[in-house]
């Protein structure tokens, strides 16, 4: 026996989208329409159809889609993301009989010839069709096949076969044997919409006290809810508030001895007082967080977690677990180490240890601890120090329960682990994007995030700056290279954070010799003036206004870089189909001189007739231009606006 059936015709191949050959699901968010697309051809020249099945996890039955010819046998449908949680979708095809009749019928008629024949070999794919049909379709077809089989005029025959009606019908009917189903189904994660767009604000709460010299408290942060708000953030994000190691704290600027009143490092978690599932004393008390974590979300703000999973020496854990550490020979616990540097505050979680699975269990619940909490956002510090396996496993338990839950991945690391750690679930992930500065490189790096399979599993969230990193750009170029490089972040992704305060203030004072900020807030209580102006933080204002009100800024994907005639001016489109958001985003990478540059924007991508004006207006200055045809003119002063957001508006 010939283990095959011969009468299926149809080759499907490169399905998308399908991540790692369908280990993880790809990834998307509410509301969104996810493309799928397939190559499918038949042998011959008769006509191919296809279609996806899909069906959503709470759903009962499969919902039909078809697909459509796009060109050289690619094929693509869109499914509507409009429920959390997962979709299943398989890609069928067949050679379509019934169309390839029907064009046959069609040059045959147009050229005069006979087509009586034609028209009764029609009816018989008509009564096979009826023949798997239920009413009320069966008693169309029936009525059809009479029309072929005696029609009125031959005309008559013709215009019926090329009707949408019959053709619409026919296309469900068709026999299980002609059928190739792709062999195997795939899945796509719908996740809510945060997880898609977000603007993160992170502070240090310790640090949020209206007097200076004194340890902040989560009280002193609801003060600051309302200005966190009117900035246009909808994530604030709080380093560790965990019980900070005593052994061996780190002191001002990560000196490895501290003096009596430094803080330490808020990364060396727990002490006498609690570990991971505690809250650091001089910060308040768990019902304090619960009514700061409410009262944010009255505002429109979430708190987002850090997880840092990692312990000091007299965390309690090393105690009651000793065997979820490395020992050295001389009886003490391997601390973490990072030639020549050392970080004796801070004692790595051992994933070989023979109890791994108590270990993965304790590690979930914290999770879950904080989850029962009010906390749908979590930060997890150095995951790709930890076992990947363990997140796999970890992320998926959680989001069974609370699919809600975002995990932003905090890796700089090697290209091939930040993407197994999103294929592993986490649903946005730091970047690379701190240290790309030229116009090419941002480019090249902009078009392997959102135009290779990357886009459906990697989401990335853009900072210009981090407790851990102060770029060259911006320890060198001062307020003008921070207002570029927020204006970058905030419209090339559509998900960017800030490590706020050194940020808006613009604070760049490097540590001698390294990339991070000096008298660094990691280890030592800040005083900020909250009320303090800067042209910073008005523009982070406007940006995040301007973020809200263009959906075209609301998505990673919709990118499209236009040619310009200058390496210092980067231009780009986004544009948003559903609700007609068009803009084009000009941007300044000379953050000394001002720039000038032709940039070249086909009409077809703003949905411009070729030769149309239309209007430009700024939403950062409230200036407008008359543009038209390809070529237009840009010119950016960084001293007083750096960049162009150009909303596309039809002359009227």
């Amino acid at each position: 026996m010939i283990d095959s059936n011969g009468k299926a015709r149809v080759i499907i191949t490169n399905v998308s989208p399908v991540v790692e050959g369908g280990h993880f699901p790809a990834k998307t968010v509410i509301n969104d329409d996810i493309p799928i697309t397939a190559d499918i051809f038949g042998d011959g020249h008769d006509e191919v159809a296809a279609s996806v099945f899909v069906k959503h996890h709470t759903d009962t039955d499969w919902r039909e889609i078809p697909m459509r010819f796009v060109i050289n046998d690619h094929w693509k449908a869109v499914l509507p993301a409009d429920k959390l949680g997962f979709y299943e979708f398989e890609v069928i095809g067949w050679i379509d009989h019934f169309a390839t009749w029907r064009k046959g019928l069609k040059k045959k008629f147009e050229a005069g010839q006979d087509i009586l024949i034609e028209l009764k070999i029609g009816a018989e794919l008509l009564e096979h069709a009826a023949a798997l049909a239920d009413d009320p379709a069966k008693a169309k077809l029936q009525q059809w096949t009479q029309l072929f089989k005696n029609p009125a005029s031959p005309e008559a025959g013709v215009e019926l076969a090329l009707s949408d009606d019959i053709y619409q019908t026919m296309y469900y009917y068709r026999q299980k044997d002609f059928i190739t189903a792709y062999p195997q189904i795939f899945k796509i994660e719908v996740e809510r919409k945060r997880a898609g767009f977000s603007t993160w604000y992170e502070l240090f709460p310790r640090s949020a006290a209206a007097e200076e010299g004194k340890h902040g408290t989560f009280k002193d942060v609801l003060a600051l809810l309302p200005r966190v708000a009117q900035m246009g953030f909808d994530i604030l994000y709080f380093p560790p508030i965990h019980p900070v190691g005593e052994k061996n704290r780190k002191g001002k600027n990560n000196s490895l001895t501290s003096q009596p009143g430094e803080p330490g490092s808020p990364w060396a978690i727990g002490n006498r007082k609690g570990g991971h599932k505690a809250i650091n004393p001089d910060l308040g008390t768990l019902a304090d967080f619960k009514k700061l974590v409410a009262a944010a979300r009255k505002l429109d703000i979430e708190i987002a977690m850090d997880i840092a999973y990692q312990c000091a020496p007299d965390h309690p854990y090393v105690k009651e677990h000793p065997q979820w550490f490395k020992w050295r020979p001389d009886g003490t616990v391997q601390y973490a180490e990072n030639p020549p540097k050392k970080y004796e505050d801070i004692l790595p979680f051992n994933f070989e240890t023979n109890d791994w699975e108590n270990l993965w269990k304790e590690l979930k619940s914290v999770i879950d601890y904080w989850i029962d909490a009010g906390i749908s956002v979590f930060r997890i510090d150095n995951p790709h120090t930890k076992s990947l396996r363990f997140w796999e496993w970890m992320i998926r338990e959680v989001r069974k329960q609370h699919p809600e839950t975002i995990f932003l991945a905090e890796a700089f690391t090697r290209p091939r682990v930040m993407e197994r750690l999103a294929k592993a679930g986490f649903n946005q992930s730091y970047t690379y994007f701190t240290w790309r500065n030229e116009k090419w490189e941002i480019e090249q790096y902009m078009n392997e995030l959102t135009k290779t399979d990357m886009r459906y599993y990697f989401r990335p969230n853009f900072w210009p700056n981090t407790p851990d990193i102060l770029p060259e750009a911006l320890s060198n170029d001062g307020e003008n290279a921070h207002i570029m490089r927020l204006l970058l972040a905030g419209t090339l992704s559509s998900n960017y954070g800030l490590y706020g305060p050194v940020y808006e203030f613009n604070i760049n004072k490097p540590h001698p010799g390294k990339e991070e900020y000096t008298d660094n807030e990691k280890y030592e209580l800040k005083h900020w003036d909250w009320r303090k102006y800067t042209r910073t933080g008005e523009i982070i204002t406007r940006l995040n206004r301007i973020r809200r009100q263009n959906t075209a800024l609301q998505s990673t994907w919709n990118i499209d870089f236009a040619e310009t005639t200058n390496s210092r001016i980067i231009c780009y489109v986004k544009t948003d189909h559903k609700t007609n958001n068009k803009l084009i985003v000009a941007v300044n990478l000379d953050v000394y001189n001002t720039q000038g540059a032709m940039v070249r924007i086909p009409p077809d991508k703003l949905g411009v007739k070729a030769g149309e004006p239309y209007r430009v207006a700024d939403l950062l200055s409230g200036s407008k231009y008359r543009w038209q045809n390809e070529w237009n003119y840009v010119e950016l002063n960084p001293y007083a606006m750096p960049a162009h957001i150009f909303l596309v508006e039809a002359l009227t």
